[in-house]
């Protein structure tokens, strides 16, 4: 095996596992990627960001030299275009905003000091 820890080289999809896809390096070497490094982002199965037959780039993160596996990266090598894409995608997914409070109530140190005499009234009831 002529292959370094670092080096990115081009790879098919040969098969897709939900813990990873295999890639073919070589006629004699296969690799996996594990689902975590297919993307940046989360991705929910392996399915949705790779198909069986697909050319790409991946990068060797580690090789076992006792069993001859290989680990693999594609996040590591996606460009920086790809990257903005992918992230486009999952914010159009999610472009809903969430509020811990009420938008729409008027809260806030303006309304306590207007409110500071009625506050100071119904606390010193509460006292007595």
């Amino acid at each position: 095996m002529d292959y370094q820890i670092g080096q990115v080289i081009d790879g098919i999809v040969t098969g897709i596992q939900p813990y990873g896809a295999f890639v073919q390096l070589d006629v004699r070497t296969q690799g996996l990627i594990h689902i975590s490094e297919c993307r940046s982002a989360f991705i929910k199965c392996v399915d949705d960001e790779l198909r069986v037959g697909m050319k790409i780039k991946v990068m060797i993160l580690d090789i076992d030299e006792y069993s001859g596996k290989v680990s693999l990266s594609r996040r590591s090598v996606l460009s920086n275009l790809e990257l903005e894409q992918a992230n486009l995608e999952l914010s159009s997914e999610k472009n809903h905003f969430h509020y811990w409070t009420n938008q729409y109530l008027d809260f806030g140190f303006t309304t306590i000091a207007k409110n500071k005499a009625a506050m100071v009234e119904e606390a010193m009831q509460r006292l007595k």
